[in-house]
């Protein structure tokens, strides 16, 4: 690993005055961009960004201050002042906190890759994104065909002084398709995904020629078949989310509501707090008995896995919610310690610029026992919808309504027609309440999206969902834009 040849491993001799724990964390990460449009490379773009966030424990209190001079000199500087800082704001502390907050670990991660993506060949990665756009060409009302990728390698280190070493080295890919639809002035878009892309924990072995193409091609003629589709219907219809949408439903609508930063109003400023209260957990009926929602990082492949969070707490799968009910919060060991709630390993940082706090990872809906034919075939009539284009969500995540690409009217147990701008709408506890049937496990699908923001200053970071397709009944679903 390409860490800085005289980066510390013992730092007791930081320990000093008031000082009850430090920790260093290395982080570097390169990052490249590619896109072709029309057959046609648009962008090819690599940033390379490196630096030390130093976390020192001072009377009672965790302070943090980054530095991109990782030489013994720089890192004492940085030391001396993250000290000094923290205990100039040890005396408005909201909470005391002790190095068990910090619990000494040692191990590394490596993440899954046939091709690993600093041997990979950007000509071929090129390539195929390029015959992608190409396979596009289904109709001359095509007017737009891209093709997008964001690749990403990190490597971290972290040592404290209470004998923590940790490692990991980890490869990103996030790659999306979009073809567009024109025809007078309407215009429709299909993607892989929309804006979350198909994101995983991997090497190059995620440009697959022959899958690239047969999805370029399905989802073109998908943008055309939009151009003559009706209207979805606005009335109160049986839903069925497939996992490319199930994915932001559980984002908004489980993930950012759980993150106990946010209970604790951390997070109200800017980005929202939460409709759930610290009383709620281990009696709110958050959806119906059907409802079993995991946090865990452990599962290999997907894009928020990892062994240790930044804080050094091994990661587990743990249940949030389980037979509908909620059980855990997303929050660290601070936040627990806070609210005396249990929580997870999800202490992130999204680099080494910036302290740790409460992330999302991987938030998963658990597998139940429905074909995605069953749950078709017992709708009278309903909605099938496919890929987000559109979101909105209160600042408690509780009222929300969420736009689609891509449609299917479902009567009587069958696909009658294709429905363009379908929407929904409703709040969190009663929408999945409503929730009538679960896809069995091999009707899973993960995606993820490296752009969850959240804290001040912003941190964008990469977050992971794995869902079936999930059949809610009687949702308020209605046509057009939002």
């Amino acid at each position: 690993m390409r860490f800085p040849s005289e980066f510390p491993k013992d730092l007791k001799n930081y320990l000093h005055q008031d000082v009850e724990w430090i920790g260093l964390r290395f982080v570097r990460e390169k990052t490249s961009h590619r896109s072709v449009r029309d057959e046609r490379p648009e962008r090819n773009a690599t940033f390379i960004d490196e630096g030390v966030m130093i976390e020192v424990l001072v009377d009672g209190h965790f302070g943090h201050l980054g530095t991109s001079d990782s030489s013994p000199e720089g890192l004492s500087r940085a030391v001396q002042k993250a000290i000094e800082v923290t205990r100039a704001s040890s005396a408005r502390k909201v909470f005391s906190f002790m190095v068990a907050h910090r619990p000494p670990a040692a191990g590394e991660f490596i993440s899954p890759r046939k091709q690993p993506l600093d041997q990979a060949s950007l000509e071929e990665m090129t390539a195929v994104m390029i015959e992608a756009t190409r396979a596009m060409k289904v109709s001359e009302r095509i007017v737009n065909r891209h093709s997008s990728a964001m690749l990403v390698e990190t490597e971290t280190c972290f040592v404290s002084s209470n004998g923590s070493a940790t490692s990991s080295q980890v490869d990103h890919v996030a790659f999306n398709l979009a073809a567009t639809a024109g025809k007078n002035s309407e215009n429709q878009t299909r993607s892989l995904n929309g804006w979350l892309s198909h994101s995983y924990q991997m090497g190059a072995e995620a440009f697959n020629r022959e899958r690239s193409q047969q999805d370029a091609h399905r989802i073109a003629a998908e943008a055309v078949e939009l151009l003559s589709a009706e209207n979805c219907p606005t009335e109160a219809l049986d839903l069925i989310l497939m996992p490319d949408q199930m994915m932001l439903q559980i984002h908004e609508s489980i993930g950012h509501p759980l993150e106990l930063d946010r209970i604790l109003g951390d997070e109200r400023n800017y980005a929202g707090w939460s409709f759930v209260k610290p009383e709620d957990f281990g009696k709110l009926q958050y959806g119906s008995k059907l409802m079993n929602v995991t946090f865990d990082p452990t599962r290999v492949g997907e894009f928020a896995s990892y062994r240790f969070d930044d804080g050094g707490n091994e990661a587990k799968k743990e249940f949030l919610i389980q037979d509908g009910v909620l059980r855990r919060g997303l929050g660290s060991l601070e936040s627990q310690s806070r609210l005396n709630l249990p929580g997870v390993a999800n202490f992130r940082s999204a680099s080494w610029n910036r302290a740790p706090i409460d992330r999302m990872a991987n938030i998963n809906v658990e597998a139940g026992s429905s074909s995605l034919e069953e749950m078709i075939s017992s709708v009278r009539r309903g909605v099938l919808m496919h890929s987000n284009r559109a979101w909105s969500i209160d600042d408690e995540r509780n009222k929300f309504q969420f736009g689609c690409e891509y449609a299917k009217l479902i009567e009587n147990g069958r696909f009658t027609r294709t429905l363009k701008n379908p929407n929904y709408r409703g709040t969190t506890v009663d929408f999945w309440n409503r929730l009538a049937a679960v896809g069995g496990r091999e009707t899973i699908e993960t995606y993820g999206t490296p752009y969850c923001g959240k804290g001040e200053p912003s941190q964008v970071i990469r977050v992971g969902h794995a869902s079936p397709p999930c059949l809610f009944k009687n949702v308020e679903v209605f046509g057009g834009g939002q």
